[in-house]
């Protein structure tokens, strides 16, 4: 039996957060950074278990980004993944499920970017696909991240998104989005 738990970074023991970084490498075949792992912590995961194995990690942390004028608190979504032994059974689900009370309850909106195979699992949990053009604001000022093009989705929760739209994120080390 699964059990899915939420916790803040701060309340994980370094024994939990090892495991969650060597679960994420492994799902993410070494393309897994330091940076990336920064990306997914000081907010809240959502940590997958099978009695005492970790089988799958995924987080929101507070982000903000620009749209329409205003800077909205976003909860973005890092680091999902499930054992490769244990992928389709519903544990990203559970995680994602978890995740999406945070942002619903504390954020503006949900963000994450996908690659081309998630992007599905996430369309048939009410997350829209960013149409418009994407930007980062960088310590040289605006950039344009025509890159991430496609790649970001949101979940609107308490403000009007105009999806075809501009969307900046704002800084941090490593990928901006």
């Amino acid at each position: 039996m699964t059990d899915v738990r939420t916790a803040h970074t701060a309340d994980l023991d370094a024994g939990t957060l090892r495991a969650a970084r060597a679960l994420l490498d492994a799902v993410f075949e070494g393309d897994m950074t330091e940076d990336d792992w920064e990306h997914a912590l000081g907010g809240v995961h959502a940590l997958a278990w099978e009695e005492d194995e970790l089988i799958g990690h995924a987080s929101v942390v507070q982000r903000r980004l620009l749209h329409g004028g205003r800077a909205l608190r976003a909860g973005y979504v890092e680091g999902v993944g499930v054992s490769a032994r244990r992928r389709r059974r519903g544990h990203g689900g559970a995680m994602m499920a978890a995740l999406e009370r945070v942002i619903r309850g504390a954020y503006d909106l949900g963000a994450l970017g996908a690659t081309d195979e998630a992007a599905r699992f996430y369309a048939a949990r009410g997350w829209r696909r960013w149409k418009g053009p994407t930007y980062a604001l960088t310590p040289a000022g605006v950039e344009r991240t025509e890159a991430e093009d496609g790649g970001i989705h949101v979940l609107p929760v308490a403000v009007p998104l105009d999806l075809a739209g501009a969307l900046t994120c704002d800084w941090r080390d490593g990928d901006a989005w």
